[in-house]
């Protein structure tokens, strides 16, 4: 698919899903720049405390509908516990599909950058970690997640046309789409 901008520019908030390590924080930071729009990490502001703690889910729930109730906004994070929340208050939707070694390279260099350190988009006193579990659950994403996912985009597509206009879903596939879009995003109409 080429990469195609225009559907972001006049987005006021914005969804980036897809595997770990495939650079949805890097790329929703960016955009933010970009586009103006606050930017929201999942682990930082709703789901992990300090010692990788996780908050309770009431207390996620109702951190992430405070912040969709927002005008501009560009949001990282796949759990789709709460696309519930999140998917009918987003004008568009950036789905990461990188091949898994793509996502699994990401994910090491980055454990290996950041590890004993907090990365930008980790709450303060959660230093960066790798462990076999999280590596395969990037190994087996799009077997076990990528489906999930599609069915939750296509059930929220569904009903949502009967309601009100699509949400368009941008799958970019390679880290080579991200930085074209992030050029197309910088060139003026």
């Amino acid at each position: 698919m080429p990469v195609d901008g225009a559907m972001l520019r006049h987005a006021k908030r914005i969804l980036v899903i897809g595997c770990p390590g495939g650079g949805k924080s890097v790329l929703a930071r960016a955009l933010s720049t970009s586009l103006d729009l606050l930017y929201i990490s999942m682990d930082r502001d709703f789901y992990w405390l300090p010692g990788w703690r996780k908050r309770d889910r009431s207390d996620i729930d109702r951190l992430i509908a405070k912040s969709v109730a927002e005008e501009r906004w560009i949001m990282d994070g796949t759990r789709l516990s709460s696309f519930h929340l999140r998917l009918p208050r987003a004008d568009a939707v950036i789905w990461l599909r990188l091949p898994r070694d793509a996502c699994l390279y990401g994910a090491i260099s980055r454990g290996l950058r950041y590890f004993g350190r907090n990365r930008p988009e980790l709450p303060v006193g959660c230093p960066e970690r790798l462990s076999l579990e999280a590596l395969a659950y990037i190994w087996n994403f799009e077997r076990d997640a990528a489906p999930l996912i599609e069915a939750a985009l296509r059930d929220h597509v569904a009903g949502i046309a009967e309601h009100g206009p699509d949400v368009p879903v941008l799958q970019l596939k390679s880290r080579r789409q991200m930085r074209e879009l992030l050029d197309l995003l910088g060139r003026p109409d």
